[in-house]
């Protein structure tokens, strides 16, 4: 077995389509200087007709062959997402087929905006079990599905989009560009998860035949108490994983936070005292794009080429549930 889990392929989708502050306006009363400054957000994209697995397809096949791949070298496949396509089948087997793919494991993983960090733990593990493990990692949302647009206080904050990568049990050839998984945190709070929810339509909250759909079937956020649990929780797990490896924040390249919003950004590298050249921010363009956030931040980053050979970077996210983690990766 190996304890060394290796990742590449930096990949993301985004719809074309284009949901701009000032179509909010249209929709609801508020202004794109009322947006603007209370979320950093300017656009975010929006599916027209894609489900979860196009946008997972699409990071997915770009993911492969950067990784030097072809979709028959993979042996696992997580999907990240709260938005499958379906309850069943789970979109994790609608990529694979998508894919041409049989035969291998596939699953999707819901852990809200925390789930990428929650598939690369899980990546990791089955990387440790298995030597030959090439496996898929996506992240994909159709957060708008889920979104009350007429809610002008969840509405404006979410977007669509999948991010991607392969992670592997041993070295990607040279001719790869490509990074280790140094260390993953993960850790939840159940009590505390009735402040962020999508309740309708699951078991607890079940919709019947002919029901009308209500206000419950979309997000529901108390915003304030997010704010909070999230800089806190964010700010602990990320010291923690510094420490476990003798870290400092100086020690960071590049801090990619989950792109919820610019006061939560803010707030959380102002409390990590992370340089502003050092803070990768794209919550402008794509809103909170839930798990796929991370992985999208993350493959922009490696494709304007601010990650470079020998640095460190740090990738920390919070949602529903709640649910936090960090992980740890160094690039060769």
């Amino acid at each position: 077995m190996t304890n060394s889990s290796f990742l590449a392929g930096f990949s993301f989708y985004v719809p074309d389509k284009i949901l701009t502050n000032k179509d909010f306006e249209k929709l609801v009363d508020t202004s794109d200087e009322w947006i603007t400054s209370r979320t950093g957000i300017s656009n975010r994209h929006i599916v027209e007709d894609e489900a979860c697995s196009d946008l997972a397809s699409a990071a997915s096949r770009q993911a492969i062959a950067r990784s030097g791949l072809v979709p028959g070298d993979l042996t696992h496949i997580i999907n990240a997402t709260f938005t499958p396509d379906a309850f069943v089948p789970n979109a994790a087997c609608v990529l694979m087929e998508k894919l041409d793919i049989k035969g291998i494991p596939a699953m999707d993983v819901n852990a809200a905006c925390t789930g990428f960090i929650y598939g690369m733990e899980l990546a990791r593990g089955l990387c440790s079990l298995h030597p030959e493990a090439k496996v898929l990692l996506t992240a994909s949302e159709v957060v708008s599905s889920r979104v009350n647009l007429m809610d002008r206080s969840t509405g404006v904050l979410f977007g669509d989009g999948a991010g991607a990568c392969i992670v592997s049990a041993m070295p990607f050839p040279a001719n790869v560009r490509s990074g280790q998984i140094l260390d993953v945190i993960l850790r939840a709070d159940g009590s505390l998860s009735n402040l962020l929810t999508v309740k309708a339509g699951g078991s607890a909250h079940p919709l019947r035949l002919n029901d009308r759909v209500g206000e419950d079937f979309f997000v529901q956020m108390e915003g304030r108490e997010v704010f909070k649990h999230a800089v806190r929780s964010m700010q602990g797990v990320c010291l923690e994983i510094l420490k476990r490896n003798n870290l400092q924040p100086e020690d960071i390249d590049l801090f990619i936070p989950h792109q919820a919003n610019i006061r939560i950004i803010e707030a959380l590298a102002k409390k990590m005292m992370i340089q502003e050249d050092k803070l990768y921010i794209n919550v402008q363009d794509y809103g909170n794009t839930s798990a796929a956030s991370t992985p999208i931040a993350l493959a922009e980053a490696w494709e304007k080429g601010l990650i470079n050979s020998g640095d460190t970077v740090l990738l920390v996210a919070f949602g529903g549930g709640f649910t936090w983690g960090a992980c740890l990766l160094r690039f060769s």
